[in-house]
């Protein structure tokens, strides 16, 4: 007999009032089926749509529902008629008397029941099974669609909605994404027993329901690590862009007990590029994702410790100690500490953007969003690389994508690889010297006003997507009163710390600080936070690999 995509989850419900023939339906069900399918009982139609409900939310698949008609409380039909919402694509199927005949046949058109079953179905190998083996052929061959194991209910235009699943994308956890206004997502939503008043829902794996969660809880929730497996380590690395994951790839291949901290998502900016072209190793091209996936993947086998959705606040010296502390006031402690914190995209002043922020407009490449901009116009706010790789990425399927550049042409700050295709894509237009003046719409992005830098006009366009990439800020304020930095917040460190020839105030070693060390021995930077790093995703990898050679050093002489 032919299996399900997915048995091991897949459902064949039987509910009855009456225990004995509850068992007795659920044990020949078992004898024939059991292999290949689950078979869950139910001895009253509340009961029954109780589990439906939760095995709606765990994901699980239901094949066929089996449901006597002479039920107290709540009939046969009225239960299927209400297992119809939550499962719609389930074969239904009504156990009768034959004085009850007449109200099996009404309840095909009430229910759009399947078949009716006279009782006694004895002997099953010729009154049941037969029945039960064609509804469950034409439920494998229907769109009956396994999903993955976490859902998210949301709005379109929901700003929070948004953050959730781009979280779990850059995170690569599978998930789901259902509108709260389309019927499958109304269903979950019932399921969970919420109105859709607070989203987004997002159902995990085990079936639980979280109503807005914040990043921790949906961490802890779907898989990923976020707690720390001991209290001292050779080595933390804050940051999971691509200088923290070479450095923790390193740390751990070479025996330093690692432990990697990051506040949202490893990749950082670079996880979030749609193309990376010149990257050494790949001369196809990688996406972000991907190249990420592979390091997240290589440092946990080389024994390193992720964790996600930690946000550090400070750090302290203590002793020999590095002590790492985290927001919700925990902290971790390592002989050294490696600084990859990398920067944020700074973000628009315009009026309107703040309000907008998720709902039409995003920082970053947000290819989570991508989808939905086919044959649409697209703004791209900046002349960078990011910037050019997602034009490029977005051309592929919006009507049209411009770049505003405050700047006269892409030459000054994108490669030139770059700069030949976006010259050459047919459906993207640059405009120089051009920035947002203000941004305009009710619940989501729907206008821009954009004004020339030279001579002051302005010009209103009608925009539902706007992707903004002007420049970096270094996510290094809780470092304030620890660690030097220059006047724009980047981490100073090895030669910058004693351009006057003298060590930096409170360095008590006979030795000047190493190439990448800050003005706390011991503690290390690496990637775009460094004061004059080449903001490049090879440079950031080998900062992070030689961050971890002079970490040996630093422990050697200790």
């Amino acid at each position: 007999m032919a299996q399900p995509s997915d048995a091991a989850r897949t459902v064949i419900m039987t509910v009855d009032d009456d225990p004995g023939v509850s068992r007795g339906v659920a044990r020949d069900l078992r004898r024939r089926y059991g292999e290949s399918y689950r078979v869950v009982r139910a001895e009253s139609g509340e009961s029954a749509l109780e589990a439906l409900r939760e095995l709606k939310l765990r994901g699980d698949l239901v094949a066929v529902v089996l449901a006597d008609y002479r039920m107290p409380q709540m009939n046969g039909i009225e239960f299927l008629e209400q297992a119809l919402d939550v499962y719609p694509g389930a074969r239904r199927v009504l156990l009768t008397a034959y004085a009850d005949t007449n109200a099996a046949i009404d309840a095909i058109n009430v229910v759009d029941l399947d078949h009716y079953l006279l009782k006694p179905w004895d002997p099953p190998e010729e009154k049941l099974y037969p029945v039960l083996d064609d509804l469950l052929e034409a439920w494998r061959c229907s769109d009956f669609r396994p999903v993955p194991a976490t859902k998210v209910v949301g709005h379109r235009w929901s700003a929070r909605s948004s953050e959730v699943r781009e979280f779990l994308a850059r995170n690569q956890v599978p998930y789901r994404w259902y509108s709260a206004e389309e019927p499958e997502g109304a269903r979950l939503l019932a399921a969970a027993g919420q109105d859709g008043r607070r989203l987004p829902l997002v159902i995990t794996p085990d079936g639980a329901p979280l109503v807005e969660p914040e990043a921790p809880e949906l961490a802890a929730r779907v898989g990923l690590a976020t707690t720390p497996a001991e209290d001292f380590y050779d080595l933390v690395v804050i940051g999971g862009g691509p200088a923290g994951l070479g450095a923790a790839v390193y740390g751990a291949s070479e025996g330093l007990r690692t432990v990697l901290v990051e506040r949202s998502a490893t990749g950082g900016q670079a996880g979030q590029s749609s193309r990376i072209e010149n990257y050494l190793g790949f001369p196809d091209g990688v996406s972000g994702g991907q190249l990420t996936d592979r390091a997240r993947r290589q440092a946990a086998k080389f024994g390193a410790e992720i964790l996600t959705a930690r946000e550090v606040t400070g750090l302290e010296v203590d002793g020999a100690a590095r002590t790492v502390r985290f927001s919700d006031g925990s902290a971790v402690a390592a002989h050294s500490v490696i600084l990859a914190t990398g920067v944020s995209y700074r973000q628009l002043t315009a009026p309107g953007t703040d309000d907008l922020t998720g709902c039409g407009v995003y920082y970053g490449s947000a290819l989570t969003e991508a989808a939905s901009c086919q044959g649409h116009d697209v703004y791209i706010v900046g002349g960078a690389n990011s910037a050019g790789q997602a034009a490029m990425y977005l051309a592929r399927g919006a009507k049209s994508v411009t770049l505003l550049v405050r700047g006269d042409d892409l030459a000054a700050s994108m490669s030139y690889y770059l700069v030949q295709q976006i010259t050459d894509a047919p459906n993207i237009s640059v405009r120089a010297r051009t920035v947002v003046e203000s941004a305009h719409g009710s619940d989501h992005l729907e206008a821009l006003t954009l004004r020339d830098v030279e001579s002051g006009a302005t010009e209103r366009v009608d925009a539902q997507w706007m992707f903004v990439f002007i420049g970096a800020a270094p996510l290094t304020h809780w470092l304030d009163g620890t660690v030097l930095r220059d006047e724009h917040g980047f981490i100073l460190a090895g030669p910058d710390l004693t351009a006057d020839g003298r060590p930096p105030a409170g360095w008590d070693l006979d030795r000047p600080p190493y190439h990448l060390e800050t003005n706390v021995p011991g503690v290390f930077v690496a990637g775009d936070a460094r004061a004059e790093s080449a903001k490049r995703v090879a440079s950031a990898v080998g900062e992070g690999a030689m961050a971890v050679m002079l970490v040996h050093r630093y422990l050697e002489q200790s």
